[in-house]
C-alpha cells in the first residue's frame, strides 16, 4: 500500500499508493515512519488511486509520544500502519478501571479501541463542552461523569466535590445509581417550593458582601457600589450583640440624625428620615421613645418632631443638642463580631440608612431599595431565609455532604431551572465565589478541590458590568487563579461565541461536539492552538454523540464517540411522532432501577442489583480473559 515518499508540503507529505485503489476506509487512521532512534507518526487525510496524504503530528522517542514533528522523515523511509501498543500512546491506556484513568468513549475509527486520558490532566484544570443543540452534548456530559464514578466501583472518587449547576432539571435522575454504590452519593438541590421533592438551596443573607448585592441588585454606578460597603458595614454593626459595640453605633447614629436636621430638607422629609432611620437602628439610649428632658417638659424624640400650625418643628435645636451629646470625638472605627445574623429586611433597613447618610438621593441610589424590595416581596427572598448562624467552612462541609450530613456527596446537582436568567445568574456567581473565596483561606493550596460544570454557560459567563465595577468577574477569575486554589470550572455551552473570549481560552481541555454556525468554529479556532482547519471541518460533519477531544490531556486533537448515557438526560431529543401518535406510557417505578455499568467490549452493560455480585465473581476471570 505504502509506497515511496514524492514530496513534502509544509507538515504534510505525499506517498505513492502502490495498490492503485482509493480505498478511503484507511483515512483517520495512523502511520509510523520508523527512524532510527525514533518513530514519526503521520495521520492518513486523504487518499486516491494514485497517491496517500499523510499529515505529521509527533514523534515516538523511548516509548513516549511528543506532540510536533522536530525532524521529518527521510526520503526512503517507508511508513506502515501504527501497532496497537503505540496506539496507546496516542489514544490513552486501554484499562480504562485502572486508578487515575478517565474513560471518555470508544475510537470512531479504530475497533474496539477505547479512548482515555489521565484524570489528573483532564480534572486538575478548566475545561469545556461545546456543541450545537442537537449534536449530543447533554448525553456525552452525562455519560462522562457516568464513567467518572462507575467505570471502577471498586476505587471510587469519594473525595470528589462536583457541582453541576442544572439549567432545565436534566440532570436531576441522570446520577441516581450512584446511591447504589459503596462510597458514593448522589445529592439534589432544587430552586422548586412548591412539591419539591428534593432539599431547596438557600444561602444566608449574612454571607452577602456588597459585591454580591452589587451583582444581585444590578449595581451599575460606583455611588451605588459605594452605598452598597456602607450597607454592608451599617447592618453589620447595628445586628451585632456585642455590648462594647453599643457605644459605636450610638455615635453613628447621632452624626446621621444631626446632618439630618441640620440639613435645608423639606420638614416632612426631614421627619420621615429620622423616624425611619430609629425605627430600624436604635440602641437603648437613642430609639423613638427616649426622652427629651427640658427644663418643666419632658417629651419623647418622636413628640420632638411634631410639626406646630405654622408647619415649625420647635425642638429641632433641643434634638441636635441632645444628639451632639451623644458624640464622641476619639471615636476609632470598631470591628463587630463575625457571628452574626440577619436577613433581606435587615439589608434594607441597612441600605436605607446608606442611602439618607451617604447618597445622593436620586433616583440611581433608590433603585437598588426597589430592587432589593422586589426580592423581599418575592418568592425569591426564600433562598435567603437561614435563621441560624453556620460558619462558611460548615456550609461548604454540608453542601457536599448528603442530607442526613453523615456521608460525603461526591456530586451534587442544582436545578436552577424554576428560576429566571437573572435570578439564577446571581445566584449562580454568588455561591461560585464563595466556594472560591473559601479555597483561597485554606492552609494547604489545593487541599479542598471543588469542581463547578456550568450548564449553558454562555447565560453566565460573558460580558457582565461586574469587570468595569467590581474590577472582576467571578468566572474569569476563577479561570485565572482557580488552578492554584483547586477550584476548576467547566463550561458546557452550545453557542461558545457568546461566552467571554478571555475566560473560554484559558481553558486547557475541550470536548467539541458538532458545531455548524460559523461564529462558534471561528470561537473554537482562535481559543486553542491544538486544533488547525483540518480539525476544524472535522467538527462540522460529527455524527451525534461524536466529539473533538483536545487539550493538555490529550495527546493529539482526538475523535470518540460518546455511547448513550444510562438512564439519558430528561431533555434528551423529543420525538414528536411517538409524542403524537403512540399511546401514554405508564411507569412503573416499583422494584430495583438498573445500575450503568462500564464493561469490555460492550462498553455498557447494565446489572440489577447487589445480589449479582456473586455471579459477577464467578466470571471475572473468563471477562478478564475476554478484554485482554
Amino acid at each position: 500500500m505504502f509506497g515511496t515518499i514524492i514530496k513534502y508540503e509544509e507538515d504534510k507529505l505525499y506517498i505513492t499508493n502502490t495498490e492503485g485503489v482509493a480505498d478511503t476506509n484507511y483515512i483517520g487512521y495512523h502511520v509510523v515512519f520508523p527512524e532510527e532512534e525514533h518513530k514519526t507518526i503521520g495521520e492518513i487525510i486523504g487518499i486516491d488511486k494514485d497517491q496517500i496524504v499523510i499529515k505529521l503530528i509527533g514523534d515516538i522517542v523511548n516509548n513516549r509520544f511528543n506532540n510536533g514533528v522536530l525532524k521529518k522523515p527521510s526520503m526512503k523511509t517507508k511508513p506502515r500502519l501504527i501497532f496497537k501498543s503505540e496506539l496507546e500512546l496516542l489514544l490513552g491506556e486501554q484499562n480504562y478501571q485502572q486508578k487515575g484513568t478517565l474513560l471518555l468513549g470508544t475510537s470512531p475509527v479504530y475497533t474496539d479501541y477505547l479512548v482515555t486520558t489521565s484524570l489528573n490532566s483532564f480534572f486538575s484544570n478548566h475545561f469545556a463542552i461545546i456543541g450545537n443543540t442537537g449534536s449530543g452534548k447533554s448525553c456525552g456530559v452525562a455519560r462522562l461523569l457516568q464513567n467518572l464514578f462507575y467505570a471502577n466501583t471498586k476505587d471510587v472518587p469519594k473525595n470528589a466535590r462536583i457541582v453541576l449547576f442544572d439549567v432545565y432539571g436534566e440532570y436531576y435522575d441522570t446520577f441516581n445509581d450512584m446511591n447504589k454504590i459503596n462510597g458514593l452519593n448522589f445529592k439534589k438541590l432544587t430552586t422548586q417550593q412548591v412539591f419539591g421533592n428534593s432539599d431547596l438551596i438557600q444561602v444566608p443573607a449574612y454571607y452577602l458582601d456588597a459585591c454580591d448585592l452589587a451583582v444581585l441588585l444590578d449595581a451599575e454606578t460606583p455611588s451605588q457600589m459605594n452605598i452598597l460597603k456602607n450597607t454592608i458595614k451599617l447592618v453589620r454593626i447595628f445586628k451585632a450583640q456585642d455590648s462594647n459595640i453599643q457605644i459605636y453605633q450610638e455615635n453613628i447614629l447621632a452624626r446621621t440624625l444631626i446632618d439630618i436636621l441640620t440639613s435645608n430638607k423639606p420638614l416632612g422629609q426631614m421627619k420621615d428620615q429620622v423616624l425611619s432611620i430609629l425605627n430600624a437602628f436604635n440602641t437603648a439610649s437613642i430609639n423613638i421613645d427616649t426622652m427629651i428632658h427640658e427644663q418643666g417638659y419632658d417629651r419623647t424624640i418622636k413628640q420632638c418632631l411634631e410639626v406646630d400650625e405654622e408647619n415649625k418643628v420647635n425642638s429641632i435645636n433641643l434634638l441636635v443638642q441632645f444628639f451632639q451629646s451623644k458624640l464622641k470625638s476619639d471615636m476609632v472605627e470598631i470591628s463587630s463580631e463575625s457571628e452574626i445574623v440577619y436577613g433581606l429586611n435587615d439589608i434594607y433597613n441597612a441600605l436605607e440608612f446608606a442611602t439618607i447618610k451617604y447618597g445622593s438621593q436620586d433616583n440611581d441610589d433608590n433603585v437598588l431599595k426597589s430592587r432589593l424590595k422586589n426580592i423581599i416581596n418575592s418568592d425569591n427572598a426564600k433562598f435567603f431565609e437561614v435563621n441560624n448562624y453556620i460558619s462558611k467552612k460548615d456550609f461548604i462541609d454540608e453542601f457536599f455532604k448528603t442530607s442526613d450530613g453523615f456521608n460525603n456527596a461526591q456530586l451534587v446537582d442544582v436545578n436552577i431551572s424554576y428560576l429566571d436568567d437573572e435570578f439564577a445568574k446571581s445566584i449562580i456567581k454568588i455561591l461560585s465565589k464563595l466556594f472560591f473565596k473559601y479555597t483561597t483561606t485554606l492552609e494547604k493550596k489545593g487541599s479542598y478541590p471543588i469542581h463547578i460544570i456550568l450548564e449553558e454557560a454562555h447565560r453566565y459567563v460573558n460580558h457582565d458590568n461586574d469587570a468595569k465595577l467590581l474590577g472582576y468577574n467571578i468566572f474569569e477569575r476563577i479561570i485565572k487563579e482557580g488552578t492554584k486554589y483547586g477550584t476548576f470550572l467547566g463550561l458546557i455551552s452550545q453557542r461558545p461565541n457568546e461566552i467571554s473570549k478571555s475566560t473560554l481560552m484559558l481553558c486547557s481541555n475541550f470536548i467539541v461536539f458538532k458545531l455548524f454556525f460559523a461564529e462558534d468554529l471561528r470561537t473554537i479556532k482562535d481559543i486553542s492552538l491544538n486544533v488547525n482547519n483540518d480539525d476544524i471541518a472535522k467538527i462540522t460533519t460529527l455524527r451525534p454523540g461524536m466529539a473533538l477531544v483536545f487539550g493538555k490531556a490529550f495527546q493529539i486533537p482526538v475523535l470518540v464517540d460518546f455511547p448513550l448515557p444510562n438512564p439519558l438526560p430528561s431533555t434528551t431529543s423529543i420525538k414528536i411522532e411517538s409524542s403524537w401518535y403512540d399511546e401514554p406510557v405508564n411507569v412503573e417505578e416499583d422494584g430495583e432501577q438498573e445500575i450503568t455499568r462500564v464493561t469490555g467490549n460492550n462498553f455498557v452493560s447494565t446489572i440489577d442489583n447487589e445480589e449479582e455480585e456473586e455471579k459477577k465473581e464467578e466470571t471475572k476471570e473468563d471477562k478478564k480473559d475476554t478484554t485482554e
